[in-house]
Parts: structure tokens; sequence; C-alpha cells
């Protein structure tokens, strides 16, 4: 059995990303832990914050909570404060993870990785998927931490399958759950928060989970983190709807040659 750590950017990125492959490991039994590097603080202000409450309280307890579930053995920080979106002036604030030093940060994943003795790490695709500053630190921190570990840990990087995203998309307004004329403009090959495409092609990757056996479960720990705005969207999917969406995760591995396999990969 395997330790495997997966360093997700905020608090439920692992829910909407990777929560599926987690349970899956978790029942085939792996160990799972779930490193975050930032703590979530520029995301949807909940309305019921309680008297000295904050929001990086709340959303460290919805982390738990959705950790939980997903069965996971370890949750753990790096510490540093969420850099808001491409362009936001938090992209500069001290302390932020996109100014963080990449040896400091990767050093501090390290510890863990070591503490661990991980035999895998997981990260995301060189673009963060759509972007993302943090997600995009995210692939550069894990990379780097497996080139500084004493034991160099197998590694992975999450994604999204562009090709995929098209084809669902098809389906859908074939199926008649998109209204004529509706989203009309989406396109997963356009821009998206840094100029590039979403995700990757589907030639590019090697891995394929297919998490409908665990997608109840994956659902649930999306509703852990309900302070969030993003969250009540998906959540507000017709079940048909959301298992089209969330039912299939994407990874690349490094260094693997080409072809799509269709499996759990540890």
């Amino acid at each position: 059995m395997s330790t495997i750590v997966f360093l997700h950017a905020h608090p439920d990125d692992e829910a909407s990303g990777t929560a599926g492959t987690m349970r899956l490991a978790v029942d085939a039994g792996h160990r799972v832990v779930c490193v975050y590097a930032t703590n979530g603080e520029h995301g949807t202000v909940p309305e019921d914050l309680a008297d000295g409450e904050t929001v990086v309280q709340r959303r460290r307890r919805e982390a738990e909570a959705s950790n939980q579930l997903l069965g996971t053995a370890r949750v753990a920080w790096l510490g540093y404060a969420d850099s808001g979106m491409t362009g936001w002036e938090q992209n500069g604030h001290r302390g932020s993870f996109h100014t963080a030093d990449l040896d400091e940060a990767a050093g501090r994943l390290v510890a863990i990785l070591e503490e661990e003795d991980a035999d895998v790490v997981v990260g995301y695709d060189w673009h963060g998927g759509y972007g993302h500053p943090d997600h995009v630190g995210v692939h550069h921190v894990v990379r780097r931490a497996v080139e500084l570990a004493a034991r160099r840990p197998r590694h992975l990087e999450t994604t999204m399958n562009r090709d995929h995203m098209r084809r669902l998309y098809e389906q859908a307004r074939q199926a008649g759950m998109i209204s004529p004329g509706e989203g009309d403009d989406w396109d997963p090959d356009q821009p998206a928060d840094d100029g590039n495409p979403m995700g990757m092609p589907e030639a590019e990757l090697h891995w394929h989970v297919d998490v409908r056996p665990v997608l109840a479960t994956k659902r649930a720990a999306l509703a852990a983190h309900a302070s969030q705005e993003d969250v009540g969207w998906m959540l507000g999917m017709p079940e048909e709807q959301y298992a089209m969406a969330f039912g299939d995760e994407w990874y690349l591995e490094p260094g693997r040659p080409d072809g799509l396999v269709s499996a759990l990969p540890f």
C-alpha cells in the first residue's frame, strides 16, 4: 500500500478536483494526505460568521469536514495566504503563495513528504487547469519538492480533459440539458484566467479515473464547503448533470509514455 500526498491550492479544490480518486485510494487501503498551500481567505465571505470567527477559521473547519468524509489520514497546511485571481492586488501581498520563494515553499512540502515517507505526490498541470496564480504555484512547488526530496516520490498532476469537456457539452446540448442559445459563447479552447485554454488535450493525459462509484461521497465533500459561492452552483446541478461533469478525474504523469489508461493510478 502507498502513502499518497495531494497538494491543493485552496480549501474546496480537493472536493471539486480529486475527491473521488482520494476516496477510492482510501478504500483500496492507501494512506492519503491532503495538504493545502493557502488558507483560501479570498473566497466567499460567509454571511453567518460567528462573532470573532474569521474566514480562515471557517475554511479550515470546512476542509477538515470534507477530508473526514474522504477518509484522509492527515490534513496539513503550508501556511500561505490566498493570492486571489490573476491581476488582483493580493497577488503581490506579503505572505501570499504567489510571492513565496520557490525553494522555501517546496521545502515546506518536502518536510511533509519526508514525515510521511510519501510514495506519491499529486500536484497540478503546468497552468493549474485554468491559470489561477495559486494553482500555477502548486505545479511549480510540487515539481521542485520532487527534486529536493531525499526519496523522490512518484509524481502525478491533476488536470481537466479539454476534449472530454467539449464532448460533454455537445452531449448535454443533444440531450436537451442546455436550452437553445444558452452557453453559445462557452468554449474550453478559449482563454481562461491566464489566457490559455482550460485543462489539457486528451492526447497528453495518462490516467482517467471513473469516480462514479464514490460520487455521492465526492458530492458530500463538496457540500462540506457550503460557505463558498461556486460550490452552490455546482451542487445545484441535477444529479445526472453533476455525474457528467464530475464523474471523471484526469491525471498526467511526467515521464510516462503516451497513452491514456482508465484505472486508479496507485
